[in-house]
């Protein structure tokens, strides 16, 4: 790749000497190829620097009255503003000692006086190229990292969208209201953001857990898909055999996920949560739930929370075959079931959040054209 300075506009060249001669010297010598700004000590030198307009290379004396050159570099050096624009020492200075000075503070290269101008305008054209390239690199490095991003955020929304679509589908299946999806969303997170400093949670509970759960959620109830509708979609309380036909929407939903994940042929880190929750949310902390019996720590965290967050949701919302029921009597409903049904832990926090279920409830309430709507669709399918 070859890399040449843009000759529509010429790199500036700041040159720091406390002498006049010097000055006009290598203001001559530079002035044809560059655009030079002078400075005649180094406080002047910071000031130009600083400004709107900041120069490509500094040729920097060592020698000067107030700050001395090395002052100055290891100032330009110190700036993340200013620590990439190349600095060349041009001194009388002539010691080994004195240029491994230099160059430790950061510059690039030294050049002694008397200068030769050849050797000048050479290592000037040099450490401009090498500048022009690091700078390409620079920029192409912050494009790529802006694309990566976007592209990032264009996948997870690309997943959420997706996620929710099937959700949703499993939902107009089902006699739930639509909101459902996003009200145990944000039950779940309340959870689990209470309980991410508790010592039986805080292990597993970190942010990035935490908002892994909030993208999986919604597809706890997607087995439900796989139910016919006549148990789906049956007003009334469901036969024994209704029933037991019914709890397979949990092994449903998991096996649907993770054939999702094996046509993939990876493993996709929310949907391990995903499957946690389908296959997991109706056990009981008692041991008394399904489809595994699971009781207690047994029992996925992931699927723990949403048991709550579901069940909340199931008592307080309308259906097309049942009125919704006060919050408070869901919350004392909640509470018998510590112990039982429900982790006692994540009942204690339940009872702290009850305020703010109520609000997230009311928030993505369900309007009263949804419910009509799912009532007119129940009618049609059962006759």
């Amino acid at each position: 790749m070859s890399l040449k300075l843009d000759i529509t506009s010429k790199p500036i060249v700041l040159v720091v000497d406390d002498t006049p001669d010097n000055l006009s010297l290598m203001s001559g010598l530079l002035k044809d190829l560059y655009k030079v700004k002078v400075a005649i000590n180094g406080e002047k030198a910071l000031s130009i620097v600083r400004g709107a307009e900041q120069p490509d290379l500094i040729l920097l004396d060592i020698m000067m009255p107030g700050l001395s050159g090395y002052d100055v570099c290891k100032i330009l050096k110190d700036d993340p503003a200013t620590r990439d624009i190349p600095v060349i020492f041009l001194t009388a200075m002539t010691g080994t000692d004195d240029e491994k000075k230099g160059l430790e503070l950061g510059a690039v290269d030294f050049i002694t006086k008397p200068v030769n101008p050849p050797i000048v305008m050479a290592r000037v054209a040099t450490q401009l190229q090498v500048k022009a390239a690091a700078d390409f690199l620079k920029d192409q490095n912050a494009y790529l990292e802006a694309e990566v991003t976007r592209r990032g955020r264009e996948l997870a929304a690309i997943q959420d969208v997706t996620i929710l679509a099937m959700a949703s589908l499993a939902e107009t299946r089902d006699n739930d209201t639509g909101n459902h999806i996003r009200r145990t969303q944000h039950y779940l997170k309340l959870l689990a953001e209470h309980l991410k400093t508790h010592d039986r949670f805080r292990l597993f509970l970190d942010e990035r857990t935490i908002n892994l759960l909030f993208k999986s959620a919604p597809l706890h109830d997607i087995g439900k898909v796989g139910i016919p509708d006549r148990i789906l979609l049956k007003p009334g309380r469901f036969e024994p055999h209704e029933m037991e036909i019914m709890k397979t929407h949990c092994a449903l939903g998991r096996d649907a996920i993770q054939h999702a994940e094996d046509q993939l042929g990876l493993e996709v880190e929310f949907l391990k949560y995903a499957k946690e929750i389908a296959f997991g949310h109706q056990e009981k902390w008692d041991g008394s739930g399904y489809p595994q019996g699971l009781a207690g720590d047994a029992i996925p965290i992931s699927a723990r929370l949403m048991a709550v967050a579901d069940v909340y949701d199931a008592l307080i919302s309308r259906r097309v075959y049942k009125e919704g029921m006060p919050h408070a009597r869901a919350v004392s409903i909640i509470a018998e079931g510590r112990g039982s049904h429900f982790d006692p832990d994540v009942v204690d926090a339940f009872l702290i959040l009850a305020d703010q279920f109520h609000a997230v409830a009311l928030r993505y309430a369900d309007s009263d054209d949804e419910l009509a709507h799912k009532a007119a669709t129940l009618k049609v399918i059962t006759g």
